[in-house]
């Protein structure tokens, strides 16, 4: 994810500020919650939340969702979506009842297995009662319709997160909690799945999704477009974007699909950095390994609202046109953070470090300024800075995940274990991150033990230094 620009030793650095949602309890509250709920019959209570330290009712417990099936109506003009969401899931537990995050919208019917089951709201939890308990190991199949005017999440530090207005249409962008805002989904990083869209929009206007581009059929003044993303991907990475588009539509060499939508306010600016995208993508293939999904692209609106680009899956979306740096910067989640995913927000640093890193390798190997000089301009920040105000791999709170310390104080701790094994090796462990968590997840943890058998060094105090304790490391 980036911000705007915002200044940070003397240069420009895209960080974004987000803060935690009205949802995030302690966890002995969310025990309690599932205990209200009431005994369990024939079976456990899933839990509503999956135990993250920072959105403790984020995901749900009980089961693991293989696929979502979105079928889509929305009406421009009066902003009114009409949604059918089927839900393939396997029970890890025997349940007589499970959650999904879903906020706001009116819930119309819900089916487990084709058989009417039982449902109730609870703030973000749409709580369900399946007319048999599901045994463990069961696949199950839960089928959700739902209608109103989704409103995105307004974060405390102001910005919205989730399906945002614009003049045209929408800004679809979920990252850490927007996804419920316009689908039931297990809303944690952790559950990873495969999606199929088929969203319906009035005739002229574009939608799109994540993955390869199926096609798209207009009748009666509307148009269906659909499209597919076969790899796992997380929920806050899924988007369904609206807007008047001009579509590009290319394969890049090696055959990786590329679908661009931009709105053609920002086009005559977006041309020159689009251009570079399979470069790019070349070039973090190279450094990376594969890149690790069937297609690539981008989405460049015009949505000053929310204020931010974010890194959905395969094809990240931009509220205006984007620099170079930035489209470096999302195109590298591709690989940390997206096919890499996050088993806890805490661990933040390995999404927005990686890809921050990723912007100073780019920048060093196509003639801009060395890494070495991007550390060295960070490092001059006096002790008082933000940059220093805690650890980025445990920044304390979800309204910290987005802060200077996770980008890059993140980043800053890669420059110092790139010296510190030495550029071979240091290459050799991001490849070996990406390719040995590839559709997986990955803990700060692991990517230590990683980086000590790749380099064969004790690095526990280099990573105690710079991505674990708060203040201003002495000079390296």
């Amino acid at each position: 994810m980036t911000r705007p620009f915002q200044q940070v030793a003397g240069r420009p650095a895209r960080l974004r500020r987000r803060a935690v949602v009205a949802t995030g309890l302690p966890v002995a509250v969310v025990a309690a919650l599932a205990a209200a709920a009431g005994p369990a019959v024939a079976g456990t209570a899933g839990s509503p939340g999956v135990g993250d330290p920072y959105f403790t009712l984020a995901g749900n417990g009980g089961y693991d969702v293989r696929h979502y099936d979105l079928t889509l109506g929305y009406d421009t003009t009066s902003r009114h979506l009409d949604g059918r969401a089927v839900i393939t899931s396997r029970a890890t537990e025997r349940l007589s009842r499970f959650h999904l995050d879903l906020s706001g919208l009116r819930v119309t019917g819900v089916t487990v297995d084709h058989a009417k089951a039982s449902f109730r709201r609870d703030g973000q939890e749409l709580v369900i009662t399946p007319r048999k308990a599901l045994r463990k190991g069961q696949e199950f199949r839960t089928t959700v319709t739902y209608e109103g005017t989704p409103r995105p999440v307004t974060d405390p530090d102001g910005s919205l997160d989730g399906w945002i207005p614009t003049d045209d249409g929408a800004f679809v962008a979920g990252e850490p909690q927007g996804a419920m805002t316009w689908f039931p989904a297990n809303n944690h990083p952790k559950d990873k799945a495969a999606y199929d869209f088929a969203v319906t929009v009035p005739a002229g206007r574009t939608a799109v999704a994540n993955g390869v581009f199926r096609g798209q059929k207009t009748s009666e003044g509307r148009t269906t477009f659909r499209w597919r993303q076969s790899e796992p991907m997380a929920a806050y990475l899924a988007t369904a974007t609206v807007g008047t588009f001009k579509v590009q539509q290319y394969t890049a060499p090696g055959g990786l699909r590329i679908y661009n939508a931009v709105d053609p306010r920002e086009a005559a600016a977006s041309a020159p950095v689009l251009k570079k995208l399979p470069s790019v993508i070349a070039w973090g293939s190279k450094l990376f390994g594969p890149y690790p999904f069937r297609a690539a692209g981008a989405i460049v609106d015009r949505a000053p609202q929310a204020g931010y680009a974010l890194e959905t899956q395969t094809r990240p979306v931009y509220d205006r046109a984007p620099d170079l740096p930035t489209l470096v910067h999302e195109s590298a989640h591709q690989w940390f953070g997206n096919s890499v995913s996050l088993t806890s927000w805490k661990d933040i640093w390995l999404n927005e470090g990686f890809a921050t890193y990723a912007e100073w390798l780019y920048a060093e190997q196509h003639g801009g300024e060395t890494a070495q000089k991007a550390f060295d301009a960070l490092y001059a920040e006096p002790a008082s800075s933000e940059l220093w105000a805690f650890p980025p791999a445990d920044p304390g709170s979800g309204a910290n995940i987005f802060g200077a310390p996770v980008y890059s104080r993140g980043a800053m701790a890669l420059h110092q274990l790139r010296k510190a094994v030495g550029d071979r090796t240091f290459m050799r462990i991001l490849r070996a991150w990406a390719t040995d968590h590839h559709d997986g997840h990955g803990t700060t943890a692991q990517f230590v033990r990683l980086s000590e058998r790749q380099s064969g060094k004790d690095l526990d105090g280099l990573f105690h230094t710079w991505i674990g304790t708060k203040g201003k490391p002495a000079r390296p």
